[in-house]
């Protein structure tokens, strides 16, 4: 009797979301409806709901690593998805140890900076030490937000092109002022676009734990990159407008 399952395996590395919405709860969802199995190292009990957010209460780094390394014990994870942590030097460590196990590790990294009701995670950043970090991941997907942290280049493509040299980057366009919500896809080799119409009515929570993880199942299951951001873009569409509420439903229809 086989120890693990026959399907690809892969790993969430971030919060735990009592609603349900984010973090490693939204992530595993995620990856089950997305035809792969997933595990979990928790970075913070949260204390949160659908419409609000108290404290992150954050787990040690040793403990954080303690549960990895145990993880890594039975399993050469091959795709990680890191979402929310406490601070830049345990995103590092967490990329050290994950490269350490694994130097051909596919990282992908989902920069939450900032809670939906408005708590925020990340302040002062230190760009030498992020480009460094961004060197030894496999793609980044910040919001447009969230891209300030990365760049003080106004425009978006310049920015884009020149963080590219790093890793991928995955430029989340649903804060944008247009009607459109187009993701840019940043690569060494080239640029690309997903655009598709914004959604009114259909704000949901959690949407970028839901993106950046169909983006790590997709590339599980050995997907290119670029079809692998095109599956994770419909399967996000169709979270969206699963129901008109704040929580947005998982089925295997979306994959």
């Amino acid at each position: 009797m086989s120890v693990l399952p026959d399907i690809p395996l892969v790993l969430t590395i971030a919060g735990f979301d009592p609603s349900g919405c984010a973090g490693i709860l939204a992530d595993i969802k995620t990856f089950e409806t997305n035809g792969v199995y997933g595990m979990a190292v928790c970075t913070a009990n949260t204390e949160q709901n659908v419409t609000g957010f108290k404290k992150p209460n954050w787990i040690k780094k040793e403990e954080i690593i303690a549960q990895l390394n145990l993880l890594q014990k039975e399993v050469n994870f091959e795709f990680v998805k890191i979402g929310l942590v406490e601070s830049f030097e345990v995103l590092q460590i967490l990329v050290n140890e994950l490269i350490k196990a694994n130097p051909d590790v596919k990282i992908v990294w989902d920069p939450i900076c900032k809670a939906s009701a408005g708590f925020e995670f990340h302040t002062d950043v230190e760009n030498g030490l992020l480009e460094s970090i961004c060197s030894r991941l496999f793609m980044v997907t910040p919001n447009l937000d969230e891209l300030n942290m990365f760049s003080s280049i106004g425009e978006i493509e310049e920015a884009g092109r020149h963080l590219a040299q790093y890793c991928n980057f995955l430029i989340k366009g649903g804060h944008s002022t247009t009607e459109y919500s187009t993701d840019i896809l940043f690569t060494k080799p080239g640029t690309y676009y997903f655009e598709a119409a914004k959604l009114e009515g259909f704000s949901k929570r959690g949407t970028g734990c839901v993106l950046s993880a169909a983006i790590v199942a997709n590339l599980a299951k050995g997907e290119s990159l670029v079809q692998t951001v095109a599956n994770a873009k419909r399967y996000i569409n169709s979270y969206l407008t699963s129901n008109r509420s704040m929580v947005g439903t998982h089925s295997y229809e979306n994959q």
